[in-house]
């Protein structure tokens, strides 16, 4: 049988991790959660024992829902006698998607109606409503025209642990407080005899969630009291029962082990108050100790190990302050520097704030609050010495001494234009098949993009894996970073051309400059960084040309030619892509630079469709399409068949005297320039566009402009 466990988003994997060590057959992540294969047993040991889960739904029922209507009689088709008993109340939670129902409460309603008039025309009486402590909760899902019927088994939110007497101006969830302290590697640190401190504790919440999972006590136990958390005639009572005697034993041998070795300090006495409340209330008040003091004042721990876990204040309630982190940060250097530390924080700008060195970075919500959670491994790690020079192996030699020579020769250009993100390496040496891209952020942090170019397939896979070693050595060694700030990608070419790469899930974003324009770039998650940076010199071009005047960005991707010009004055610009990943990583582009309003619109669409159906006129058109497209939301698009239809529609959009500015990076595009200049005039501008930086490789791509005839 398949069960869902809820969770919040970030949590996923976490979770999956968590049900397989409780024994479920086959868990697998999704959206904000993981589909289960199990027993009934598996999702009730799970409502019990699971310390990140939000909910546990069992499926009973599963239909197509085109509107209201079906909704009504798809509910009313399942037999609720076999799951609403005599007496008994429910509640109906509804999550709903798409255009057939648009209103979560309506549709909650609407199974609700079905319910009660199919009980009480089958047994005469109509079971009451309980939206806060129902007998049976009951969960509708509707997506993409297919509902999904469950019954709640945890009977509410599980992230409730049945302890917190008090809470803060912002709590945080028991769920996430428990990914935190997974993230930092909490259990195998106590279990190696360390320490937990929490600097900024609040109502206490990591503290107590720390000790309780140290002191294996089922987070699930004390949940609903004595009560079972469903009355569903199908949850199966015996063996609950039998569970909780399990965790009541475990619970006892835990917390007479549980050692006294848990510290939270906050600058807040009423804080400290509620906190002390919360873990009387837990019943491990004994083995933490509260303290009222200032960050500044955090005392040296005598424990060589441990771990932090914080959570340092950062939503609109509570003031984000960028000095206060730092002083975090110093503090931790100074009073545990060889610890580890999870910090959950309001964004990626709080957590480079601290000054500490992220092993690792995740994004993760906290009720609506999206996060940035970082683990770092350990606090202070310590300095090389600066005069130590380890010698480099000599294919890594070669390389660094190339790296030095481009760096040398790109750097005046790169001061008088003021670039700080350009290409410093492109295969220079063809045995070391990659690309460098440098990035250099508003912070003035640097970052490194490595992109690998697939090997010849007669080349030796270990061979190939030396050679990106001693590259990756090279590198590292010139620019002196660590290898956190490394972003490593394998590109190569599958059947059909696809292009496909090894990505990390960090979520984690950088903040660049090009010219005036403040831009988000990616270096970890995607194929792409969210800025080509060949395209520079075009995108200025266009940019100028643009003031005062209206922009039409095709197949805009992450709209960085958008910014630009709209930062240099356009009057109105149009960005057209059919990903919504990318055209919401433009709007926070256009955030970013404080530009907003009707004027700058933004449209999910197929641009070539589109273009056709457009009857505007715009003064500067870009067009930089993909080699080719294969989407499902789209027709199949391919740049050298299609390039002529989708031109010609592009220039009868040109107002009077305006340019469409046409780019690709196919190798063997060839321009179909008779019969396009039947409609236009057409100029090869390739080699003005090609910078500095990539003049090694002028084939990055070609461009043209084209203007009305």
């Amino acid at each position: 049988m398949k069960f869902f466990a809820s969770c919040g988003k970030g949590l996923e994997y976490l979770l999956t991790d968590e049900l397989t060590q409780l024994g479920c057959a086959r868990v697998t992540a999704t959206m904000a959660g993981a589909n289960v294969e199990g027993e009934l047993v598996d999702a009730q040991r799970a409502i019990l024992w699971s310390r990140l889960a939000s909910r546990i739904l069992w499926p009973i029922a599963e239909f197509d829902c085109a509107d209201e209507h079906a909704l009504y009689s798809g509910c009313a088709a399942v037999d609720w006698t076999q799951h609403v008993g005599a007496g008994h109340s429910i509640a109906v939670d509804a999550h709903v998607s798409g255009s057939a129902i648009t209103h979560a409460r309506y549709a909650a309603q609407r199974v609700k109606d079905a319910i009660v008039d199919t009980l009480r025309g089958q047994t005469g009486a109509r079971p009451d409503v309980d939206v806060e402590r129902p007998d049976v909760r009951i969960s509708l899902v509707l997506r993409k025209g297919r509902a999904l019927l469950s019954i709640d088994l945890s009977g509410g939110p599980m992230h409730r642990r049945g302890w917190r007497q008090v809470q803060g101006e912002a709590p945080l969830k028991e769920t996430v407080a428990a990914a935190v302290l997974l993230r930092g590697g909490w259990p195998q640190v106590y279990a190696e005899g360390g320490d937990l401190l929490d600097p900024m504790c609040g109502s206490g919440t990591l503290l107590i969630e720390g000790a309780l999972m140290a002191a294996d006590v089922a987070p699930g136990l004390r949940r609903h009291g004595d009560l079972p958390p469903t009355c569903w005639p199908g949850f199966d009572l015996p063996a609950w029962k039998a569970l909780q005697v399990e965790a009541i034993e475990r619970e006892a041998r835990g917390r007479a082990r549980l050692r006294p070795c848990f510290h939270g300090s906050d600058i807040d006495p009423h804080a400290i108050r509620a906190a002390r409340e919360n873990a009387q209330a837990a019943g491990v008040e004994d083995v933490i100790g509260f303290a009222v003091h200032d960050i500044v004042t955090l005392p040296v721990q005598q424990n060589p190990l441990g771990v932090v876990a914080c959570n340092p204040p950062y939503d609109a309630r509570l003031a984000a302050d960028p000095a206060l982190y730092r002083a975090l940060g110093d503090a931790l250097r100074r009073a545990v520097p060889n610890w580890r530390a999870a910090l959950l924080c309001g964004d990626a700008e709080l957590a480079r704030a601290t000054g500490l060195r992220a092993k690792k970075s995740y994004q993760l919500f906290n009720g609506p609050i999206e996060c940035s959670l970082i683990a770092v491994d350990p606090i202070a790690p310590p300095q090389r010495d600066a005069t130590e020079k380890r010698a480099l192996p000599e294919g890594a030699q070669m390389v660094a001494n190339r790296l030095r020579k481009n760096l040398d020769k790109l750097a005046r250009w790169r001061q008088q234009e003021q670039v700080s993100c350009f290409r410093a390496y492109d295969a220079d040496i063809p045995e070391y098949a990659c690309a460098v891209d440098v990035y250099t952020t508003v912070e003035g942090e640097t970052w490194l993009h490595v992109q690998e170019y697939a090997a010849p397939t007669e080349i030796p896979e270990a061979t190939t894996r030396k050679r990106l070693a001693d590259l990756l050595l090279a590198v590292r060694e010139v620019f002196a970073l660590p290898r956190e700030r490394v972003a490593v990608k394998t590109r190569s070419t599958g059947k059909g051309g696809s292009k496909y790469g090894h990505f990390d899930h960090r979520g984690q974003f950088l903040t660049v400059e090009e010219g005036a324009a403040k831009l988000q770039v990616n270096l970890f998650d995607y194929l792409d960084t969210g800025l080509f940076l060949d395209h520079r010199p075009l995108r200025a071009r266009m940019a100028l040309e643009s003031r005062g005047k209206r922009f039409l960005n095709l197949f805009c991707y992450t709209g960085v030619a958008t910014v630009q010009a709209a930062v240099q004055g356009a009057a109105e610009t149009t960005s057209i892509d059919l990903s919504a990943t990318y055209l919401e990583w433009l709007a926070d582009n256009l955030r970013g630079n404080g530009i907003g309003g009707t004027r700058h619109r933004i449209a999910q669409a197929d641009a070539l469709k589109w273009l056709e159906a457009d009857d505007g006129e715009y003064d500067v058109i870009f067009c930089d399409p993909p080699t080719f497209s294969n989407s499902k939301r789209a027709n199949d698009f391919d740049v050298q068949r299609d390039h002529v239809r989708l031109l010609r529609a592009a220039v009868a959009r040109l107002a009077p005297g305006g340019a469409l500015y046409f780019s690709n990076n196919f190798r063997r595009f060839k321009l179909d320039e008779a019969t396009l200049a039947e409609v236009a005039r057409i100029e090869d501008i390739s080699a003005s566009t090609i910078p500095p930086d990539f003049a090694r490789n002028a084939r990055i791509h070609r461009a043209w402009q084209l203007t009305r005839r």
